[in-house]
């Protein structure tokens, strides 16, 4: 039956109408997924474990009101949601300052889904300069508190601050059962370009050997971050954060906070509003579906969640009630929530490969490379006391198998690894290794390390005590020791060495000693002699450094004793010869005269006319590589009103590196077991002082050992500073390897990155820089020179056959921000890292490579104790 004419008119009225109000209001932004736009409100706190306060100073000042406060809101209101990232600062609050209803509370909160613990580690770890296996300790620290606190597992990441964004670690969590990985500070340019092409959100497949098996949904956040946008267009506050900016040390006592926003009131509710939903429209332009992630908070926000809350609900409240006039429906959410309104839009989305995003830039001129090397010491300590861990784990372990029945407080063993994981943990927070927090919280952090890794040493050397039915009350000192800090006190003749091999395979290595005689024997359990060798120590007229040469099983230890020699020594005596400074501006280029240093599997030629190396020979094919290191400095400025600056974060070099030696001592100490060679380097040929130098080590193993490993290393140690100020030094390896300027790095110890030498039209040098974490190497068709360390630095090849890493960093500048927070990094210390080289064939060093980068990380630990009637008086640790 048709219509009637009437009923016809109506509906071509009710279509005009439609039409006019299309007009009136303009179309409403459509994505995948058709509808109104959703955006999920996440309510979070971004609360850096560190940074500028300590961690005491911040749960004073407003982290404590944090926890205290969002609880007690979120009860107020059944929309009402929050997400919690960094343990750290909830066990704080949950140990000594939630009550038995907070409590009870948090657990309701979990069941209900209206409190989210995301990440669920200790802190947010860096992703550049951490190693995995940290990473791994901090997150389970994080998650086997929850899991036994609450029976939860995290599901998601929230990993927004971290400065650029790794391939290991959404492959980390892919591993831990994350469902989606959540970023945000990758290069300036390739957001811009994601953001234009609506490529923000992906599959990444971070591990090249395990790729899909280990895939993980990843969200990159846009151009705002984890941020509430600041600024609103009817007020010169900040817009969002009603209860203001933390204050420190003391929140005010009348709770009145610096740039709280205006209150929400029928005036301005519709700017609120309109600001809110302007921003919501922007941020769905850059993704596939109508679901917009909006983060609400900031740095050090919500420690008065009664105040946030009580606004954003009438503001949310009004959107909702006007959501025919916005275009927009809002609600308090989870990151869980929002993933799974994504998942369900049912997409597919594109695959990322196992490259990561670094490095990272903000702008042209901030390249945020300097900090892979940024307190290379605190970097040293962090590391070392990782190895320490692992090492006192194993051993506890090893000794409650075999002693169930032991005399050792397990329950104070627990505790006192327990500080040192906790430590260890702490620091790598992503303002913590990587050097760029403030003195007093790098002070923070080395006096957590150094309490653990005491509490871990006395428990060792209590351990040898129980072993060994030693005397349950002798005295059990240790000092915690780092190379970069000085060398330690100096072993008494009369002495025993316990040495401890924290790897499962057996090792052969040597340990080094400093002793005060230069006439010893050494022995074994058995009493008989073991190789040894002893040589004038380069760092005290008054000692000398003793090499014994370890032949230890896996997970096990063994006695030496260190006695005066009375008749025929046994040590061998390392002899040295000096070499007359050279000028080695002035060096004749056509004939050289060289001295060839040499091991079972290398052979060192160093030019005599410069005392600089000229070239290594892998001795089982006979392949020479010509090599030359140099150390340089790059010249950074400091002050904002000639151009950019370095500082913690920042690299941004003035010009290319500039040589800092006219001249070059060398010594050489040759002995049947060990060679070192010591070059000096001097500004000129006047100057009696010297600022580096380079210990090179080769090392020869007697018939009847496996000295695979130690054969097929030379092992430097470099010494740099104290620096002049704004000097960033590196060490330059160039070699005749045809390269093309490739370099291949580590990430995070877990996987290798190839890295492609870049041209920008600003910057360059900077941004052609790559976190090494523990390798690095370049090659050629045939030949690869490998460097492994013990700490993480930054690395670059500015040139074809070169490698150059950063070793250390003296900054200053006056830009406001970092006075005010004093991070200028002006570090003043002695830095002596440890690198291992390694030359050969592709197959050979792909062999030897993952063995040798585990034995420089778990080195042995070595304890001291005095030879008495008793025979274990005392027992001392040296790392």
């Amino acid at each position: 039956m048709r219509p009637p004419p009437l009923l016809l008119l109506l509906l071509l009225l009710l279509l005009l109408l439609l039409l006019l109000l299309l007009l009136l209001f303009g179309p409403v932004p459509r994505a995948a997924g058709r509808g109104p736009l959703r955006a999920f409100v996440v309510a979070h706190s971004h609360m850096d474990v560190g940074w500028v306060y300590t961690v005491q100073e911040s749960m004073h000042a407003y982290a404590a009101n944090v926890y205290t406060s969002v609880v007690e809101e979120l009860m107020k209101g059944k929309q009402r949601k929050f997400i919690a990232v960094e343990q750290e600062f909830f066990r704080l609050w949950w140990d000594a300052v939630a009550t038995d209803m907070h409590k009870q509370q948090v657990h309701k909160l979990l069941q209900e889904g209206r409190l989210e613990f995301v990440i669920g580690g200790q802190v947010m770890h860096d992703e550049a300069v951490t190693l995995i296996d940290d990473q791994i300790l901090q997150l389970t620290e994080g998650h086997g508190f929850l899991y036994e606190t609450f029976g939860i597992r995290p599901q998601f990441s929230w990993h927004v601050d971290p400065f650029g964004a790794s391939a290991t670690t959404p492959t980390l969590f892919a591993m831990a059962g994350f469902n989606a990985h959540l970023i945000s500070r990758i290069d300036y340019d390739l957001k811009a370009d994601m953001q234009k092409n609506k490529k923000l959100q992906f599959v990444w497949q971070g591990s090249p050997s395990l790729s899909e098996s280990q895939e993980i949904f990843t969200h990159v956040m846009d151009q705002y971050s984890y941020c509430t946008p600041s600024q609103i267009p009817f007020s010169n506050r900040s817009g969002f954060y009603w209860n203001g900016i933390a204050v420190f040390p003391d929140p005010p006592k009348d709770g009145v906070y610096p740039n709280m926003s205006l209150p929400v009131t029928d005036t301005n509710i519709h700017l609120y509003a309109q600001t809110m939903v302007a921003n919501i429209k922007e941020r769905a332009s850059w993704f596939r579906t109508s679901d917009v992630l909006w983060p609400w908070g900031c740095d050090k926000q919500f420690f008065n969640a009664s105040v946030q809350y009580s606004n954003m609900d009438l503001v949310l409240d009004y959107i909702n009630e006007h959501s025919d006039q916005f275009g927009v429906i809002v609600q308090y959410a989870t990151v869980g929530d929002y993933f799974q309104a994504v998942y369900n839009r049912s997409l597919a989305w594109e695959i990322r490969d196992s490259r990561d995003f670094f490095p990272y830039s903000t702008e042209p001129f901030q390249a945020w490379t300097g900090f892979y090397t940024s307190r290379s010491i605190l970097k040293g300590i962090a590391r070392r006391a990782s190895s320490l861990l692992y090492a006192g784990e194993s051993f506890f372990t090893q000794y409650v198998r075999k002693q169930p029945a032991s005399s050792i407080c397990k329950c104070q063993a627990l505790k006192q690894l327990q500080s040192l994981r906790w430590a260890v943990s702490e620091v790598q927070h992503h303002d913590g290794i990587t050097g760029t927090e403030s003195p007093k919280v790098k002070d923070m952090y080395v006096d957590n390390l150094m309490y653990g890794m005491f509490n871990v040493k006395k428990l060792m050397a209590s351990i040898i005590f129980d072993l060994n039915n030693a005397e349950k009350n002798g005295e059990v000192y240790s000092y915690v020791y780092s190379k970069d800090a000085g060398k330690p006190g100096t072993t008494d003749v009369d002495q025993y060495v316990i040495v401890y091999n924290p790897l499962a395979w057996n090792i052969t290595t040597f340990v080094m000693v400093s002793i005060s005689h230069s006439s010893v024997n050494v022995y074994d359990e058995l009493g008989h002699s073991v190789p040894a060798q002893i040589q004038s120590s380069a760092e005290s007229h008054f000692t000398y450094d003793l090499y014994i040469l370890v032949a230890i099983s896996g997970l096990s230890y063994r006695k030496y004793s260190v006695k005066p020699s009375l008749g025929k020594q046994s040590a061998f005596i390392g002899r040295s010869v000096k070499y007359k400074q050279k000028d080695i501006t002035r060096a004749c280029q056509q004939s050289r005269r060289l001295l060839p240093v040499v091991n079972d599997c290398y052979q060192i030629m160093f030019d005599q006319d410069t005392n600089l190396m000229h070239s290594i020979t892998e001795r089982e094919t006979n392949q020479t590589v010509r090599l030359t290191q140099e150390f340089l400095e790059y010249h950074v400025n400091g002050d904002v009103k000639k151009g950019p600056i370095s500082d913690n974060y920042l690299f941004a070099p003035n010009t290319s590196a500039v040589p800092v030696s006219k001249a070059v001592g060398l010594e050489v100490i040759s002995g049947n077991l060990v060679t070192e060679i010591r070059q000096y380097f001097y500004s000129n040929v006047t100057a009696q002082e010297y600022v580096y130098v380079v210990y090179t080590r080769m090392y020869m193993v007697p018939d009847g050992y496996d000295g695979k490993l130690l054969c097929h290393r030379i092992e430097q140690e470099y010494s740099a500073g104290p620096l002049e100020l704004n000097r960033e030094a590196v060490l330059r390896t160039s070699t005749n390897l045809n390269t093309g300027q490739l370099l291949y790095t580590d990430s995070n110890g877990y996987q290798i990155q190839k890295r492609l030498f870049k041209a920008y039209v600003n910057n360059t040098v900077a941004r052609n820089y790559y976190p090494m974490v523990q390798t690095a190497y370049i090659e050629d068709s045939s030949t690869r020179l490998m460097l492994l360390a013990e700490r993480a630095h930054g690395v670059s090849s500015q040139g074809n056959g070169q490698v150059e890493v950063m070793l250390h960093r003296r900054l200053w500048n006056n830009l406001e921000w970092d006075l005010n927070y004093n991070l200028t990094l002006n570090d003043t210390s002695v830095v002596r890292p440890v690198f291992w080289l390694i030359l050969g064939t592709k197959s050979v060093t792909s062999t030897l490579y993952r063995t040798s980068g585990l034995a420089l990380e778990h080195r042995p630990v070595v304890m001291f104790g005095a030879l008495s009637d008793s025979e274990h008086s005392r027992v001392e640790i040296q790392l």
